[in-house]
């Protein structure tokens, strides 16, 4: 247990760049570590808190007078936050805004807390002063680590801060002059009320955490912050928002936890969008489901999100990997047995299925379950009851089913391999995950997404991708999936010692022929030749094909990576 509190004293490292404080507690209520920008927002040092109860120092002064741990602990929520106002040890005022999150071990025993808090003093201080017209503080608010816009009195863009262009994707240019509803959108109809409730009548208001859709329409968790703006005469003029970026709480929390969210999964594919839409639905039901798609695709997380998102979250979701056990070990661990069994069992032991009771149960792999427990299985799905190993007496749980495969159940029942009865109690709710060959336009967003939560979690900072290594990544076919996607940027951030990663920093299988930096001679004039005709024909192509660049490789025979690189060599564009 110690030694799992103390890799998160490595976290305020990363939380220092955001001058956010982090505080890690143990068990016992006893400080065990304060970051840099929480010495500075406490007004005491590390030394001076380290092994001392939170609650004889910081209970009224950092806490609010109340302590969530043990609440959180015994209620089984996620992080929360909440804002408030505190004096420090100098009787000073500072507006902090507090995420706590207990810290659980491999077991799921409570291990302690981690309480992340910034100071919102100062930059709530220059609001204050900020003028519609005041050119200068908009200088400061454009080097703000929070994202800052402005509209005036219709609503229409008149300021759009760096940090909102990084949080929503969006370029200043884009925005300027249009409605704000461009960055708010329909999922925060909530938000442009307030907005404009605050412009309507000069009251600074504040959203609890709200969503906002990315230029690529990925969603992200938000927190919002709207105050009025007027003119030198006291007159309203238009209005100002601050955005916070809130996806790396929910990043701390899957990893601390496994507790994942709809943020989790990105995609604006069609299919990965139809998902989307039913998943809600489908979570605040207790309906069987049946989750299919490639290995690596994301059936697991997609598990833990309906979970998550179910009725059932504050209880367990058990996973069972039908595939890895052993037909003789499968049936004792799924239903449990009783003492005398067989040779060696010396006491009651509880299955998976009285793990998951009143929760969630997840069979991964359910094509390789062995027909001999499949009619077990059918038997709990039916009637919530099943007789574990060795007993004469029934046992009744109360559980939802989760199931996936990478296989194709309806091909495993004409072949007998799988029980029809219980592939039809199996497939009341089917989710399909495509490929993610089949939704390449995701890669972006994908690889977007995995960067940010591999550098918050990792301690590193990359800017970019170069355009050559993104050469690499949009046109390589992944066999594994997103899992893949996921495995290939570790190793690449791992390599990667710069702000950029480059086509050597990918695994050696995907780098190919790496390009020469020597200065090529010039071109025999046969070989401009040549170079004349492959461009007109690759130009020919594209037209035919209305420049779908799938269509022109195939009548071209050569792979998309070919012809992109060729598009490239001789400047053509649509």
């Amino acid at each position: 247990m110690d030694d799992l509190l103390l890799n998160y004293r490595q976290l305020g490292d990363i939380f220092d760049t955001f001058s956010m404080g982090v505080m890690v507690v143990g068990p016992d209520r006893k400080i065990i570590s304060l970051n840099h920008s929480a010495e500075i927002i406490t007004g005491y040092n590390e030394s001076d808190l380290r092994g001392k109860t939170c609650s004889q120092v910081l209970l009224d002064s950092l806490c609010g007078g109340e302590c969530q741990y043990q609440d959180a602990v015994e209620s089984g929520r996620q992080a929360g936050s909440v804002d408030f106002e505190v004096s420090d040890r100098s009787k000073g005022k500072h507006n902090i805004t507090r995420i706590v999150s207990p810290i659980y071990g491999p077991d799921q025993i409570p291990a302690g807390c981690i309480e992340i808090f910034q100071d919102h003093t100062v930059f709530k201080d220059l609001l204050e002063r900020v003028r519609h017209d005041d050119r200068r503080l908009k200088i400061i608010l454009d080097n703000l680590d929070i994202g800052v816009l402005t509209v005036d009195r219709g609503g229409h863009i008149t300021f759009f801060n760096n940090r909102a262009e990084t949080i929503t994707g969006f370029n200043r240019g884009n925005v300027l002059g249009k409605s704000c509803s461009m960055i708010f959108g329909k999922t925060s109809a909530h938000d442009m009320l307030l907005f404009e409730e605050t412009i309507a009548d000069g009251q600074a208001r504040s959203t609890g955490e709200g969503e906002i859709k990315t230029r690529d329409g990925q969603a992200i968790p938000i927190r919002a912050n709207y105050m009025a703006l007027k003119n030198e005469d006291g007159r309203i003029v238009g209005g100002l928002a601050t955005i916070s970026d809130l996806s790396l709480k929910y990043q701390f929390n899957s990893e601390i936890r496994g507790r994942y969210t709809f943020y989790d999964m990105v995609g604006k594919d069609p299919a990965m969008q139809k998902i989307f839409e039913i998943v809600p639905v489908v979570a605040a039901s207790d309906a069987t489901i049946l989750i299919e798609g490639p290995t690596g695709t994301g059936k697991d997380v997609l598990a833990k999100v309906i979970h998550n998102a179910s009725k059932r979250s504050k209880k367990a979701l058990v996973k069972v990997n039908c595939a890895a056990l052993p037909d003789n070990l499968l049936e004792s661990e799924m239903f449990g047995y009783v003492k005398g069994a067989f040779t060696g069992a010396e006491k009651d032991k509880p299955g998976r299925f009285q793990e998951a009771d009143r929760g969630s149960i997840f069979l991964d792999e359910i094509g390789d379950l062995p027909l001999s427990l499949q009619a077990k299985l059918l038997r709990v799905l039916e009637d919530r009851e099943f007789y574990p190993l060795g007993s004469r007496k029934t046992t009744t749980v109360d559980v939802r089913i989760i199931s996936a495969t990478n296989q194709n159940l309806e091909q495993l029942v004409r072949e007998k391999r799988f029980r029809e009865d219980l592939f039809y109690r199996l497939n009341v709710m089917r989710l399909d995950l495509p490929s993610l060959k089949d939704r390449r336009g995701d890669i972006p967003l994908l690889i977007s997404h995995i960067l940010k939560r591999l550098c918050a979690t990792r301690n590193t900072a990359v800017e970019k991708i170069s355009n050559d290594a993104l050469e690499v990544l949009l046109n390589y076919d992944y066999p594994g999936n997103v899992r893949e996607l996921e495995n290939i940027l570790e190793h690449a951030l791992i390599v990667c010692q710069g702000k950029i990663i480059e086509r050597n920093h990918l695994p050696l299988s995907l780098q190919g022929g790496p390009p020469s930096r020597l200065p090529a001679p010039e071109k025999p004039a046969f070989e401009k030749e040549i170079e004349y005709s492959e461009k007109t024909l690759i130009l020919d192509a594209l037209q035919k094909y209305n420049w779908n660049k799938g269509k022109t490789a195939s009548a071209l025979d050569m792979n998309r990576s070919t012809l992109w690189r060729k598009m490239k060599k001789y400047n053509i564009s649509n």
